[in-house]
Order: C-alpha cells, then structure tokens, then sequence
C-alpha cells in the first residue's frame, strides 16, 4: 500500500463539476493499493499517517500530528501510485490491485483513519475525480507498507 501525503491550508474533490469532498488545513493522502496488500496493511498506515508529526509547533518544528492541529484528511483512491515504468515509459499496472479487490481495503483504509482522527472525506473509488489542494510548505511525503 502507497501513500502520498501532502499537508495542506485546504484540499477538495470534484467529480462532474461537483464538490464531493473538502478540508481545510490537513492532510491529503493520494491512496494505491497493490496486489499483495491486506487489512493490516490498511489498518497499520492508517495509523502511521495520522500518527505524522508534520504540522509546526509554537517553535516553527514539525512536531505535530493532524489531530492536534484539529485537521481535516482527505482521502483520494489513486492506483495509479502503483504504476511500474521499469520497462519503458508507458506505465504499467499489473502491480495495482484489481477494484473489486481494492475497494474494501480503501474503504477499511477511511474506517481506520475516521476512527483515529476527527474530519475525514474522501474521493469516490472509480470515479474521474478532479483534485485541488494548496500543499503547505510544501510538505509531501511518501509511505509504503513495506517501509512502515
């Protein structure tokens, strides 16, 4: 399982013109899920990325989680973070986990963050989503399962 962070001043989803999702400062987490990933994976970067100390203190230090802050997550299903381009420049995704499979998982991924954290929207898993957001800092940072 892939996560890209962002910390943001303010983030949103938008399907067919129409605002979906919003948050104001926070964290936007651009979710792939692979063939090999399970409920644990799930349940433990949902912790991690809630658990980031990436927003400042009093002191200008990035010791700070999303719940301290009283932030918002957004939470966008993105398979194409699997992509593999060893093989040339068209990306390939054999690596992603098919969406009848994956679906749950994105959706046990926002169970376990919701339970953790206050605010949490999310995309819509298999919609052509359009996604805005004011990274802040910028601050973007990449997890995987496998380094967690």
């Amino acid at each position: 399982m892939i996560a890209l962070i962002q910390r943001v001043s303010r983030a949103s989803v938008d399907i067919n013109e129409k605002e979906v999702a919003t948050i104001s400062t926070g964290l936007m987490v651009l979710l792939g899920i692979q063939v090999d990933d399970s409920e644990k994976e799930a349940r433990k970067l949902a912790q991690k990325t809630v658990s980031l100390r990436v927003f400042d203190d009093d002191n200008g230090d990035m010791n700070l989680d999303v719940k301290s802050v009283e932030g918002g997550v957004l939470i966008v299903p993105n398979f194409t973070l699997a992509a593999d381009t060893s093989r040339g420049n068209r990306p390939g995704f054999s690596t992603a986990m098919p969406p009848k499979e994956a679906e749950p998982l994105f959706e046990l991924f926002a169970a376990e963050t919701r339970g953790l954290t206050k605010e949490v929207q999310t995309g819509v898993f298999g919609a052509d989503m359009q996604v805005f957001l004011v990274n802040d800092g910028p601050i973007t940072i990449s997890l995987e399962t496998k380094n967690t």
